[in-house]
């Protein structure tokens, strides 16, 4: 077999240098199937001496990344291994570390997206800096968003960034800032693509009724409900609380109340919730309808203990009146004293 042929080449050492760092890499843990795949991904692993290679690893550790995630690290972007210390890896981290504010921020962005490391600080990092700077976002949210989406390194500015910040501006989001809140509130809404993912998301909000001030009010406080499939999560959300007995008209406003019931899991948020306000609090579904903050509070901890001291005191109240309020004033609002530990 082909792959045998290639093995049996890199066994019998044809090349030294190939031979020297499949002993590194051996000695560091990998097994050979993913050392064969790494030289098939990265040919210039064949060329890179090992002292190179130790080199770097070294750096990447001594930067914050544990040992035990090394590996990982480098069998996803094995040309780490092969790039210039001083004159491509130490240039990128010191220009990430002005971003960071953060221990092991840095760190992290490289564990999740390590090939931000394999390109350029003048022709990539910067040119994204400027981009969006230009779109209002302050100098100190700019790590924010880079170290928590470090992909967008890897995306096109005129191709891909573009085309998101056109979309966004299409949707009425043209007031100086507005398009900065969306991408530092959710910064990975800028890897989706506009034609295939935000645009029919977009689509369907408007068919079941949501208006552009709406659509603008989403964006703005939950962009990540528009990089939600439609016929995966949006649709069957919506049809999941019909059946449940909310008409259309209803489940808009509690998507315009609260966007995120639209992308909550119907199995263990919504029907938990709605069973419980049945079921157990003896409400209808009106009381959700108009309070449909009523899905952001977490069941067990805050809407199962307070209406079980409620009932335990004959008290009734709107479910607005219940949970709009942290627990300091709920204890304070229904006569409750928090016992002192």
């Amino acid at each position: 077999m082909k792959t045998e042929g290639y093995r049996d080449n890199m066994e019998m050492g044809t090349s030294q240098n190939v031979g020297s760092i499949m002993w590194f890499f051996r000695d560091k843990g990998f097994d050979d199937k993913i050392i064969y795949d790494m030289m098939k991904r990265c040919k210039r692993l064949e060329g890179v001496e090992r002292e190179r290679a130790s080199e770097n690893w070294a750096y990447l550790k001594s930067i914050g990344i544990q040992e035990r995630k090394l590996p990982c690290v480098i069998s996803k972007c094995p040309k780490i291994l092969t790039l210039g210390l001083n004159e491509k890896l130490i240039p990128m981290v010191e220009c990430l570390k002005t971003l960071g504010t953060k221990p092991r921020e840095v760190a992290s962005a490289i564990v999740r997206f390590p090939h931000i490391l394999s390109h350029s600080v003048e022709e990539k990092l910067c040119p994204l800096l400027a981009f969006f700077q230009a779109l209002g976002i302050a100098e100190n949210q700019l790590g924010k968003i880079i170290l928590l989406n470090p992909r967008l390194i890897s995306y096109s500015i005129e191709s891909k960034l573009t085309q998101v910040v056109n979309f966004l501006a299409d949707l009425g989001l043209t007031k100086q800032g507005m398009i900065a809140r969306v991408l530092i509130k959710h910064p990975f809404i800028m890897g989706y693509s506009v034609d295939k993912r935000l645009s029919p998301t977009t689509h369907f909000l408007k068919s079941i009724g949501l208006t552009d001030f709406d659509l603008q009010s989403v964006a703005i406080n939950f962009p990540q409900v528009l990089c939600r499939d439609v016929n995966k999560i949006l649709r069957p959300n919506f049809t999941y609380l019909n059946t449940c007995g909310f008409s259309s008209a209803q489940i808009v406003a509690m998507i315009t109340g609260y966007p995120p019931i639209l992308i909550k899991s119907t199995k263990n948020s919504l029907r938990p919730r709605i069973k419980f306000l049945v079921e157990v609090m003896r409400r209808q579904l009106d009381e959700a309808a108009d309070y449909p903050d009523f899905f952001r509070h977490g069941l067990k901890k805050t809407v199962e203990s307070r209406h079980k001291m409620l009932k335990e005191r004959n008290i009734d109240c709107s479910l607005s009146e219940m949970l709009d309020c942290n627990p300091k004033k709920f204890f304070f609002k229904f006569g409750f004293f928090e016992s002192s530990s």
